[in-house]
């Protein structure tokens, strides 16, 4: 069972992709250094982002263990985003991707 954001929490017309569902209810979550978030760190994670950059629309969906870096659903873009947690708005960026498959290749890799 998933313990993802629901549709209330979620920004409105924001769908969670059927191919991360998947890699979710297949349990692969721990893509070492990444580790797809689920539960109350995700809440936390989701309302800290929103916190540090107002001006951003991301829903987290992974975090890497050896630093802030997180992967987000950047709303407004329509791609994958992968932020540095906690830097000064606007030095956050750290790469970006078109698709979460690519994201998922690259974090596999």
């Amino acid at each position: 069972m998933t313990d993802l954001l629901s549709i209330a929490d979620l920004p409105q017309g924001f769908e969670y992709p059927r191919e991360f569902i998947r890699v979710v209810e297949l349990g692969l979550t721990n893509l070492e250094p990444w580790w797809i978030v689920q539960g109350q760190p995700l809440r936390d994670r989701y309302v800290g982002l929103r916190e540090r950059y107002p001006d951003r629309f991301l829903v987290p969906f992974a975090v890497r263990q050896d630093n802030d870096d997180v992967a987000c659903w950047d709303i407004r873009q329509g791609n994958v985003a992968v932020v540095h947690d906690f830097a000064s708005p606007g030095w956050e960026r750290r790469d970006e991707f078109p698709r979460f498959r690519d994201w998922l290749r690259q974090a596999v890799e």
